[in-house]
């Protein structure tokens, strides 16, 4: 059963971002049903790469196809993964294309878009997006030549980034403007490890970056990430659940910012599930973002909660 009475039951929801995996726990088609079973009327959703993806074997540029293999081994009947953004190696440059062109094969018309995570921060109390990752990924001529070639196959991009690195989004965008991207998680306003405490300060910086980007007609956003540990809201560290009134007076502040600055057009709202789930439950996490956009007209909570991210993932 529901923690809440679900709120506006007849609001269509696509969700913008989500993962299945199958490690310890799994996270499969059947929980996000189950998840979406207790309310919320989500009709269809977009899966994004993992770092937990699985393999394929062969050249080391198409192992990341092996997700897209085993998405669509799975039951994703009801809308589930109707988008499906995978990883490639951007750093290949314009020979990504071959793996781009195998995700596209695999996936049976549901392949939308990429994401090569460049979340990155140097002190080591923060969980980078990859071991290896370093600064200034996006600054790579050899990644700019694999965007180009992710822009001409009709695909986005998906920037996972923290709030520092936002400048480096805003210099793909502007040198690649026919590329659509994505900004993942309102930027990334960390709140753990040197910016803990910080969060007015974190978010003055957000806001800084994001005012920039909103300027780029490429660039959209996604609303959502409010439960990861790293943005520091500390609800996984409490014994009772969080409430949805609670969240939306702790996020709704940012996200109603965001959504000023973008507009409605060029924002959706996530559930970053399973990730987000340490810290909401999922009916809670959309009871949130209603609650946030209460007083918006019905076509503004259209584009946010369903068109948006059906316009931009072409479902």
């Amino acid at each position: 059963m529901p923690t809440e009475e679900i709120l506006d039951p007849d609001l269509e929801i696509c969700d913008a971002h989500h993962h299945l995996w199958d490690l310890e726990p799994p996270f499969l088609p059947g929980d996000l049903r189950s998840d979406i079973a207790l309310g919320h009327r989500v009709t269809s959703t977009v899966h994004v790469e993992a770092t937990t993806a699985q393999y394929r074997p062969g050249p080391p540029e198409l192992a990341p196809v092996g997700e897209t293999d085993w998405l669509l081994s799975l039951d994703l009947s009801g809308g589930i993964a109707a988008g499906i953004v995978g990883h490639a190696d951007l750093l290949l440059g314009a020979a990504v294309e071959a793996t781009l062109e195998a995700h596209i094969d695999a996936a049976r018309g549901r392949f939308r878009g990429v994401r090569h995570m460049a979340a990155w921060d140097a002190d080591p109390r923060v969980r980078n997006a990859a071991p290896n990752l370093g600064p200034g990924l996006f600054r790579d001529p050899r990644f700019g030549e694999g965007l180009d070639s992710v822009g001409r196959m009709g695909l986005s991009f998906d920037a996972w980034v923290f709030h520092p690195q936002l400048d480096e989004v805003l210099m793909l965008a502007q040198e690649h403007p026919t590329v659509a991207i994505v900004v993942d998680h309102l930027g990334g306003p960390l709140g753990l490890g040197p910016y803990l405490g910080q969060r007015q300060e974190v978010w003055a910086h957000t806001r800084t970056g994001l005012a920039e980007l909103a300027r780029c007609e490429n660039v959209t956003l996604k609303l959502g990430g409010i439960g990861m540990t790293m943005l520091g809201a500390g609800w996984d560290k409490r014994a009772e659940r969080v409430s949805s009134q609670e969240a939306a007076d702790t996020w709704g502040p940012l996200i109603r910012w965001c959504i000023e600055a973008f507009g409605v057009d060029r924002c959706m709202f996530e559930s970053n599930f399973p990730v987000d789930r340490r810290g909401i439950d999922y009916p809670v996490l959309w009871n949130a973002f209603k609650r946030m956009t209460s007083d918006m007209s019905a076509s503004e909570r259209d584009a946010l909660f369903c068109g948006t991210a059906r316009r931009v993932y072409r479902l």
